[in-house]
């Protein structure tokens, strides 16, 4: 499943669901899909996201990813990496005042 991220002043950002319902979480919301944040709540998402980044950006976000495999673990992506557009995004939105949805 995708999930893609929508506001007027910004680029649409797609993502896998697993790895965006992670991203959702830690702007504060359950994960539910579809979902959307009001424009006034978007600073608020924005600076969760950011302080989950920081307190741990190398971080691999890969849900599905098998603990101990090394293989899997050397090719993931860091959080940090993960978070970017999505970040972006946001901050274009907090900037215009501008709602944020998300869907599949």
């Amino acid at each position: 499943m995708l999930i893609t991220f929508k506001t007027p002043v910004h680029a649409d950002i797609t993502m896998f669901g697993d790895v965006a319902k992670a991203l959702i979480r830690m702007m504060g919301h359950s994960g539910a899909v579809p979902g959307a944040l009001l424009a006034e709540d978007v600073p608020t998402a924005l600076d969760r996201l950011k302080a989950a980044v920081e307190a741990n950006p190398e971080a691999p976000l890969d849900p599905e990813r098998d603990e101990d495999d090394e293989d899997a673990l050397a090719q993931s992506v860091s959080l940090k990496h993960r978070a970017l557009p999505l970040i972006e995004l946001l901050e274009a939105a907090a900037r215009d005042e501008k709602n944020v949805m998300w869907d599949r």
